[in-house]
C-alpha cells in the first residue's frame, strides 16, 4: 500500500471521491511523504532501532494520538516488537524503558520535553545519533497524523 493509499484509508476516504481527486493534484506532496516515511521507518542505517521496532513505535505514537487506523498500518510491520504498540507496555522487559518513556512523552506531551529528557537517554547509553533517529520518527508521525486529520476534515469527518 502506498503512503497516499495509507493516509486515505486511515482518513476513511474512498480512493475515487472528490478528496482523493484533490490529493491526486498534489501527488508530489504524497510522493515526498512516502520518501520521508521510508527514510524514517526503513532507513539503510537503522542505528540501534531495527525496522520492526520503528514500526512498533510508530503504531504506539498513533495509538497515543487516537488514530487506530494509522496504528494498525504500522503495527502490521512490528513483528517481534508488536507488543510495544500497546501504550500499557513500558518496554522494561526488553531494556527499552527509557526509550519508551521518551517516545511517549514526545508523542503525547511534546511541550513538556526538556533537555533532561535527552540527558536521560544519554545516561541510559543511547548514542546521540540514535536519539536523533527517535526524534525523526516522532516528528514524521506527528506530520502523518496531521495529514490524516486534515484529509478527514476535507471529507467532512470532524472526528
Amino acid at each position: 500500500m502506498s503512503a497516499t493509499d495509507t493516509m486515505l484509508a486511515a482518513a476513511g476516504i474512498d480512493g475515487n471521491g472528490p478528496v482523493a481527486a484533490a490529493v491526486a493534484h498534489r501527488s508530489n506532496i504524497f510522493e515526498m511523504t512516502a520518501a520521508a516515511e521510508a527514510a524514517v521507518l526503513l532507513p539503510q542505517d537503522a542505528g540501534s532501532w531495527p525496522h520492526s521496532l520503528r514500526a512498533a513505535l510508530a503504531a504506539r505514537i498513533a495509538t497515543l494520538n487516537g488514530n487506530a487506523e494509522v496504528a494498525r498500518h504500522h503495527e502490521s510491520a512490528a513483528g517481534e516488537f508488536a507488543g510495544l504498540a500497546n501504550p500499557a507496555e513500558d518496554g522494561m522487559a526488553l531494556g527499552l524503558g527509557p526509550v519508551i518513556a521518551f517516545m511517549d512523552k514526545v508523542a503525547a506531551n511534546t511541550r513538556d520535553v526538556t533537555a533532561e529528557d535527552i540527558a536521560a537517554l544519554q545516561d541510559a547509553g543511547i548514542a546521540d545519533a540514535d536519539i536523533v533517529r527517535l526524534c525523526e520518527l516522532n516528528a514524521f508521525l506527528a506530520y502523518q497524523l496531521r495529514v490524516v486529520a486534515g484529509l478527514r476534515l476535507m471529507a467532512g469527518d470532524a472526528s
